[in-house]
């Protein structure tokens, strides 16, 4: 294991454990308010953002995370008055981020280094500066979810009740509405635009299986993300072949052997009834 001595590979290695717990935070609600077509909107949009910044010289991380918080906000706020169908306001968003990037990564003269990075992900070129903005988001995530956890759990499940209550469910809205969308781009690198929505969805999937609470699936979704992440990257060492795929390809194993188990031990249950 001569492979752990190398810096890049310490990086790629914090870096699956702070994005396993902003994943297992975001992933659980965005599952619990099915949004994961909003996030698929989110994450292709921020490719518009990708391409102002390769075009204006600018990082691309940052001009990709400003894109998508205003995508994810406009979604919000342009479903709110339900004069547009959320599905409608999101293939909008979707589809304006991809035709603005395409268009200035065009309009970029020369080669666009680091762009299959972000379309397909390479954790191992996270460096110790992504690290720390990984760790201050993690950290600012954990401290909010803390602090309004009721709130939100509430706001996810049962926003009419939750409104009745006196919460104020369209500011909590808007501010995982952000998270959601900071999380997305920091977490492109990891396995990229293309491959994203997996890394939030699946291992809540997993989750599932076994738990219903919101807390419950936040703490086990975050496991299996973690050991999925330490895992794929592991086998992607051995095999030569990109890590952040392998990443998914692990976590939709481990999903169909454990749903197969499951399944199985249910029927032994029923039968023995």
């Amino acid at each position: 294991m001569d492979i752990l001595n190398y810096t890049f590979f310490q990086n790629a290695l914090w870096a699956i454990l702070l994005i396993s717990i902003i994943s297992a935070i975001i992933g659980t609600y965005i599952v619990a308010r099915r949004m994961l077509f909003i996030t698929g909107g989110i994450t292709h949009a921020s490719f518009g953002g990708l391409g102002i910044g390769y075009y204006l010289g600018i990082s691309p991380t940052l001009s990709a995370l400003f894109f998508a918080i205003l995508s994810a906000l406009g979604v919000e706020w342009i479903s709110r008055g339900k004069s547009v169908r959320e599905d409608s306001a999101i293939a909008v968003i979707w589809t304006l981020g991809m035709a603005v990037g395409i268009i200035f990564i065009f309009m970029t003269p020369g080669y666009t280094p680091g762009l299959t990075e972000f379309l397909f992900g390479n954790i191992l070129t996270i460096t110790r500066t992504d690290i720390l903005v990984f760790a201050a988001f993690a950290a600012l995530l954990v401290i909010y979810t803390g602090a309004q956890f009721r709130h939100i759990v509430f706001t996810a499940f049962d926003p009419d009740f939750a409104h009745t209550r006196g919460i104020n469910t369209r500011l909590i809205n808007y501010i995982m509405t952000f998270f959601v969308a900071t999380a997305v781009v920091l977490s492109i690198r990891l396995v990229g635009i293309m491959l994203l929505i997996s890394i939030l969805s699946l291992p809540q999937m997993i989750a599932e299986l076994f738990c219903h609470k919101f807390k419950s699936i936040i703490w086990l979704s975050g496991l299996v993300n973690l050991l999925a992440g330490i895992g794929g990257l592991l086998l992607s060492y051995w095999l030569d072949v990109p890590a952040g795929a392998t990443i998914v390809f692990t976590l939709i194993i481990a999903y169909t052997v454990v749903k197969l188990i499951t399944g199985r031990v249910q029927a032994v249950k029923y039968k023995r009834q």
